[in-house]
């Protein structure tokens, strides 16, 4: 709206039968308990939001610094009534790399949520998509509930990716197609790693949150968060999954090229263990001193070639008979 400040992304007042209807920025200073939920969803760099954390939503330091705290990593905490909560999504984004995980930020006392966010996560989308359709959640326990899922099930869409992925690089080397894989195995250990990394102790802070006694989740909405944590937690098995079939591959990718490397390697020393006699015998009748047998025989020449024939063949038959070849 016209009147909201730049950094505001939408305030939404929940009308309690799964809608929700677009307020003002004078609604959302002169909201009040009681009056309904509200969802305010602001932008991390734009100065008006620090303005409105500090001035206007009677949140204390601990909260304000945690929804606006640079860099992050998934956690949970509570007092009373208040749950601040920073979980980090996959970045579906156009032209970006999922690894790059977005973060959110989210406080609510069970009757207002405000987050916060520097770059777009498409289960916000998801959440504002089924709210203006009157499909949505009903109270904030239900918003935090349902926007987990749709985190969560976000994840797993790439996820799957990604065993699809390791999956057809296994493939490749049973069909010996090792043309491009070392780049692929790269690609996707880099990404597995960095994935990891949030989803490793975003698995504690939604099972944590799941024990939470806030007063305002319901016992529905504490056995939906702890399906959507355990399902975080097969996430998590998942990428230790792909990473681990990933490690194997490449092993057995650099033994296949050391394979290669080492069955070239023998030829060629093959094929200069054959020559090097010859090269011997045809250096030294090839030397400029007098002497030389054979200078004045027109014959000679076809000696020394049916010599060298031999000479190969007596050479290879050692190696067969010493298992060499």
């Amino acid at each position: 709206m016209e009147d909201w400040p730049e950094g505001v992304i939408h305030a939404l007042q929940l009308d309690g039968a799964g809608g929700a209807r677009e307020v003002s920025w004078d609604e959302v200073l002169a909201w009040r308990p009681g009056s309904g939920c509200l969802w305010v969803h602001l932008r991390l760099d734009e100065p008006s939001t620090r303005a409105y954390l500090e001035g206007h939503s009677g949140l204390n330091d601990i909260a304000i610094d945690g929804l606006l705290m640079e860099e992050t990593r998934p956690r949970v905490l509570t007092r009373a009534n208040n749950l601040l909560l920073t979980v980090r999504g996959i970045n579906l984004n156009p032209g970006e790399d999922p690894e790059d995980m977005v973060s959110l930020r989210l406080w609510s006392d069970g009757e207002r949520v405000i987050t916060v966010r520097r770059r777009r996560l498409q289960s916000t989308e998801d959440m504002l998509a089924v709210l203006r359709a009157g499909e949505g959640p009903e109270s904030a326990a239900a918003l935090l509930v349902a926007w987990l899922d749709r985190l969560v099930q976000r994840m797993s869409d790439s996820i799957e990716g990604f065993e699809d992925a390791v999956l057809g690089v296994e493939e490749d080397l049973l069909l010996d197609d090792t043309s491009s894989l070392r780049a692929t195995l790269g690609r996707l250990r880099k990404r597995t790693i960095a994935i990891r990394r949030y989803l490793a102790p975003q698995r504690e802070a939604l099972a944590r949150l799941a024990t939470e006694p806030l007063p305002w989740i319901g016992e529905l909405d504490r056995l939906r968060l702890r399906e959507i944590a355990d399902r975080q937690v097969r996430l998590v098995e998942a990428i230790d999954e792909v990473r681990e079939r990933a490690a194997v591959s490449h092993d057995e990718l650099a033994a296949r090229l050391s394979e290669q490397l080492n069955a070239r390697m023998y030829l060629l020393s093959l094929v200069a263990a054959l020559f090097l006699p010859l090269g011997f015998f045809t250096g030294l009748m090839g030397i400029n001193v007098g002497g030389m047998p054979g200078v004045e025989n027109e014959s000679a020449f076809w000696v020394v070639a049916g010599g060298c024939v031999v000479a190969a063949v007596l050479v290879f038959v050692v190696f067969r008979l010493r298992r060499w070849l």
